[in-house]
């Protein structure tokens, strides 16, 4: 027999093969449970806790999908907006504006210029 890691989800597998069991056991006819969580009534319970909690998980996964959509549309929006506002400053200000650098750019003038390479001449 195969050990299970308890730490991790039971894998889709074997629970739908707990669940082919547990409906089968209603065909077995003089079933006396020798263990109590075994009995037909908690094996009822627990299966209705698991498809209950079950449910509820995958209604609050919908929820996560939609709110994670919905913050990164604001990202998005809000990237934008920002991005607008530094075209504007620099549209209003120009690009060597102490205004611009407060933003985040940096000055026009602060940018080294190439120096000329002189080529020397072959003799």
């Amino acid at each position: 027999m195969n050990t299970i890691d308890y730490s991790k989800k039971i894998p889709a597998k074997i629970i739908d093969a707990d669940i082919e069991s547990f409906h089968g056991l209603s065909f077995v006819t003089n079933y006396i449970a020798v263990r109590s969580e075994a009995t037909p009534e908690e094996l009822e319970n627990a299966y209705d806790a698991m498809h209950s909690l079950q449910k509820q998980e995958i209604e609050l996964e919908a929820k996560l999908k939609a709110i994670s959509d919905a913050a990164r549309q604001a990202e998005v929006k809000f990237h934008e907006a920002v991005l607008a506002m530094k075209e504007t400053v620099r549209g209003q200000f120009g690009p060597n504006s102490d205004e611009a650098a407060a933003i985040g750019y940096k000055k026009k003038s602060e940018y080294k210029r190439r120096r000329r390479s002189v080529k020397a001449t072959a003799s």
